[in-house]
């Protein structure tokens, strides 16, 4: 009886900063199959702007290989750690790295997106609701921010872009008591 080797799966490997291409044309010159998503920047200098390709996921290389070969994947140049669960790598579905390919050569404009799930605390950053807080929902294709008043125990729910909303970090109790909130958290693009 003869047992059939494991398929190799995806794995997102973690790289030293600003070496994601170095790295994945080393696992490719290995043997493995890599995957790393860019998209189109511009740059300003002082002098000039430069269109430059980059990470769609900064610090990261997909690469394709069975879990035995993950101390040869972690032995390669800028290569610093798979991504798992304590020391047991975790594959990335098939379908979701299927779906970043289709977005990567569809020819659209691209760009890092922040991770935001359904029932988070957002502010709205433009628009006629600017600095409206409320919680992020989605019903069908809408994503829709629901305001509470707490005292009335009644909610009103505006549809909105996902482009206008920035996650809220959470309150922070001070000593006495007082609930402060420490802004919203940002990344580059479109206030989020």
């Amino acid at each position: 009886m003869s047992s059939t080797p494991p398929a190799p799966q995806w794995f997102a490997v973690t790289v030293k900063p600003n070496h994601e291409k170095a790295a994945a044309q080393s696992l490719g010159c290995k043997g493995w199959e890599v995957f790393l998503p860019l998209y189109r920047a511009r740059r300003r200098w002082s002098d000039r702007i430069k269109e430059l390709d980059m990470p769609l996921f900064a610090g990261y290389v997909f690469c394709r290989f069975v879990r035995p070969e993950k101390a040869r994947v972690l032995a390669t140049p800028g290569v610093t750690s798979v991504v798992g669960f304590g020391n047991r790598p975790a594959a990335v579905p098939d379908v979701e790295i299927e779906s970043v390919r289709t977005l990567v050569s569809s020819g659209l404009a691209l760009s890092p997106w922040p991770f935001l799930r359904v029932g988070e605390r957002v502010r709205i950053e433009a628009g006629p609701l600017a600095g409206v807080e409320g919680t992020l929902t989605q019903l069908k294709d809408a994503w829709r921010v629901v305001v509470n008043v707490e005292l009335l125990q009644r909610s009103v729910a505006a549809e909105v872009e996902r482009d206008v909303v920035c996650r809220v970090n959470p309150v922070v109790r001070g000593r006495d008591g007082q609930g402060r909130s420490q802004g919203a958290a940002r990344s580059s693009h479109a206030g989020l």
